[in-house]
């Protein structure tokens, strides 16, 4: 099953687009990944669109952003006490961009940035869990985490969400309590003046096929297509808005155990 109720500690569990083109951006990923909208009003300028899949919220889409910001992907981990993990990130040489605050009465958000500066969502579940799918294909399958320092990012994530990590220089899996939770690459040079960040990848039938298309909606394709031993065929790809992420095409997408 690829059904969710509820996430463990220090699991993935949701993914939202803040969007400098909100229109073209949701036309884009409705094609693309054959989502449903529900669409929210948050005051009378701004909306929040939830992104349904097979019945159940896979992802979303936000129109506020401070000027001069560009379109993104931002990526939450649930925890069990988002006010107790402030001082936590600060002591280990994270930093508190905002929070802990209720979002209305579907969680409680603490808005945070590691060391490297790689910006992440810590949420305390009430009303709302996250993505009630993930793994199948149009949803969310994989977190991956850019940076250039993944000693530091080791020991930050440890000390904070009790992270473990095994693999070789060339990629870093997350653990969390047992089960696959995202992975890590330490950027060399060839990665430029790229931030460090996190992205999250969207599970596709067809990568080549997806490829193309991502182009005919007016996206762009960024990197060729690359296999993952084992796992499947991924690219990076940039929709209408210029928020970036990847798409992969699972060999067998893990059933999510509850």
């Amino acid at each position: 099953m690829y059904k969710v109720t509820k996430y463990p500690h220090g699991t993935f569990s949701w993914a939202e687009n803040s969007s400098t083109d909100p229109e073209a951006a949701i036309a884009f990923y409705q094609d693309l990944f054959g989502w449903g909208k529900t669409e929210f009003p948050i005051d009378e300028t701004h909306t929040y669109t939830m992104f349904q899949h097979q019945g159940e919220n896979a992802a979303a889409l936000s129109d506020m952003l401070p000027e001069g910001v560009p379109s993104f992907w931002f990526n939450y981990v649930t925890v069990e006490d988002v006010d107790a993990l402030a001082d936590v990130v600060t002591e280990n040489g994270g930093t508190v961009v905002y929070g802990p605050f209720d979002v209305f009465d579907n969680g409680r958000m603490l808005h945070i940035a590691d060391p490297e500066g790689a910006h992440l969502g810590l949420w305390q579940p009430k009303q709302h869990i996250g993505a009630g799918i993930v793994n199948t294909v149009g949803a969310m399958c994989w977190n991956e985490l850019l940076t250039r320092d993944a000693a530091t990012a080791k020991a930050f994530y440890s000390a904070v969400l009790g992270w473990e990590f095994y693999g070789d220089a060339h990629y870093i899996h997350i653990s969390n309590q047992g089960r696959n939770n995202g992975g890590m690459i330490e950027m060399g040079e060839n990665f430029g003046e790229m931030p460090a960040m996190w992205m999250p990848y969207f599970h596709v039938a067809d990568i080549d096929a997806t490829m193309q298309r991502v182009e005919a909606l007016g996206g762009r394709v960024v990197t060729q297509k690359m296999e993952a031993p084992d796992t499947g065929w991924f690219t990076v790809i940039e929709d209408p808005a210029g928020a970036v992420l990847y798409i992969m095409q699972l060999n067998k997408a893990d059933a999510w155990p509850e």
